[in-house]
């Protein structure tokens, strides 16, 4: 994989595909932020595994639905690297129920939590990429942002959000030299779906074509594609990394 750029900022890479977005990118010999809210230890510890393999890495902690204590982390992470070159706005929530039940705070939490957030992150990450006209931006949404899903109305909303959102922002930074891309994993195998049930895990399989969850490192290659410059001429685009389970 090549990249031009020399840093990467992930968002929510304490744990899950997060972690393994940051592991696999600073394989591939960039230094990579690891952003955390409340997850200190486990941030240090993908820092440390990071680093016990050759890499680079930085812990940054704050909370991403701070507008301000966002654009102060990015402005630190410019301060020691003199850029920003590369960002993946990973960090989400889930707050699962029933529509009628769902309360409009629960719904504004995750859209603030996935959707907000992520605005924030590629609007001042275009403010700096476009100074040096170089820059790229992978947003992780989700298989149900294109589909839905019962008991995620909010979530749904978020991520749906977050595709257009990213179409939108590929439009206005392309003549700056900077590319937003979205992808939508399906049913990744994380620590939430360990707990699963075998029943349940197989009702999940029975849909999916590959008859099989995805691994977290299958959604960090994927991202690792669309930063690097093997996807120079790619902007604007959906990349679907669900098995199958969502062809349309």
């Amino acid at each position: 994989m090549k990249f031009s750029g020399k840093n990467v900022l992930v968002t929510g890479a304490s744990r899950g595909i997060g972690a393994e977005i940051a592991k696999t990118l600073a394989g591939f010999g960039l230094k990579v932020w690891v952003n955390y809210r409340s997850g200190a230890k486990e941030a240090d510890a993908v820092k440390e595994a990071i680093e016990a393999e050759g890499g680079s890495a930085a812990v940054i902690g704050f909370d991403v639905t701070d507008e301000a204590a966002f654009i102060d982390g990015i402005k630190t992470i410019v301060d020691a690297d003199g850029e920003l070159s590369y960002l993946v706005n990973n960090a989400g929530i889930t707050k699962d129920k029933l529509a009628l039940r769902m309360k409009t705070q629960d719904f504004m939490d995750v859209i603030n939590a996935n959707l907000t957030s992520a605005f924030i992150g590629c609007r001042e990450s275009m403010k700096v990429m476009r100074k040096k006209k170089f820059g790229s931006v992978v947003n992780i949404a989700s298989i149900v942002g294109e589909t839905g899903n019962g008991g995620q109305t909010n979530y749904a909303a978020s991520k749906g959000g977050v595709i257009a959102m990213t179409k939108s922002f590929a439009i206005e930074a392309a003549t700056s030299g900077i590319r937003y891309n979205t992808i939508t994993p399906g049913f990744i195998a994380t620590e939430m779906t360990e707990v699963l049930s075998d029943e349940v895990k197989k009702s999940f399989t029975d849909k999916i074509p590959m008859n099989r969850f995805g691994d977290a490192k299958e959604v960090a290659n994927a991202t690792a594609f669309l930063l690097s410059d093997y996807a120079s001429y790619i902007t604007g685009e959906t990349l679907k990394v669900n098995g199958g389970m969502n062809m349309a």
